[in-house]
């Protein structure tokens, strides 16, 4: 029972009893606008990149390669990033799966433990709580301690896989400044998919660079800064990043699938790839 605290005539202090608030919340302003912004955004980004993943076609257009399927480690791939392939893997009804499903799980999963997206899906799926000041939609909390939630517990890890991720998108990108020769081999050139790819691949290095996992291991353990200054500066500078991450997180989000579409569409004839040199 919530009491309210009152004086009387003569300055003593008695409590007056004041009824319990039966509304879930008192906020007047737009507070779901955000969460159902957040829900949109990120189900049409996970329903795009399935459908995109599941077409096994149209994620290659030379020099141009999809970020959705980099590397392409299948013997299937169109175009193979190492000169070489795994085995196709068949299953009943679907076939062979697509080369896709065989890199995406890790910045999946990168992606899906984010400290920034946690808090992202949290409040616009699970509505835990869906905003400051509004009560979570399902009672109690066990923690990050079960299934599926330990699963959290792995983003320190899932860090590692996402720096390997970045030095290949940098790669593909290096290799879309070399554009078939009518004469035979390659040339030097630059087109709107190589700045589309570039761009992607600043806007992945922000994200991965400035989340709170490089951060700590870059100097976050370290108790005496006086003694190892070259880490100490380095933490400073990311931790100045770190301020930037939920941007990165967003700005990433975007440029990884429109540039996956940008080179589908490219790839299909539907537009075509403009040079500027």
């Amino acid at each position: 029972m919530i009491r309210e605290v009152l004086k009387d005539q003569r300055g003593h202090v008695r409590a007056a009893a004041r009824p319990p608030i039966a509304a879930a919340h008192l906020r007047k302003d737009a507070w779901w606008a955000l969460p159902l912004t957040t829900f949109v955004v990120l189900t049409a980004f996970i329903i795009y990149s399935t459908w995109a993943a599941l077409q096994n076609a149209h994620y290659y257009v030379a020099p141009y390669l999809s970020p959705f399927y980099s590397p392409c480690i299948s013997k299937s791939c169109v175009h193979s990033t190492f000169g070489y392939g795994l085995p196709d893997m068949t299953f009943p009804v679907i076939g062979v799966l697509s080369p896709a499903f065989l890199i995406l799980w890790g910045p999946g999963l990168f992606r899906l433990t984010c400290y920034y997206y946690r808090k992202a899906y949290y409040r616009s799926f699970w509505l835990a709580p869906a905003a400051c000041a509004v009560r979570d939609v399902k009672g109690g909390y066990s923690g990050e301690t079960r299934f599926p939630l330990i699963v959290q517990n792995f983003h320190r890890y899932a860090w590692y896989v996402a720096v390997i991720f970045i030095v290949l998108l940098t790669w593909d990108a290096l290799l879309a400044f070399r554009f078939p020769d009518p004469r035979g081999g390659t040339q030097f050139g630059i087109g709107i998919g190589t700045l589309v790819m570039w761009i992607n691949v600043i806007f992945l290095a922000g994200y991965t660079f400035s989340c709170h996992s490089c951060r700590h291991v870059c100097g976050g353990h370290v108790d005496v800064f006086s003694k190892t200054p070259a880490r100490s500066s380095l933490w400073h500078v990311l931790t100045r990043l770190n301020e930037k991450h939920p941007t990165f997180a967003w700005l990433s989000l975007f440029s990884v699938g429109l540039t996956d579409l940008y080179i589908r569409l490219v790839s299909m004839g539907i537009i075509r790839d403009l040079r500027i040199l």
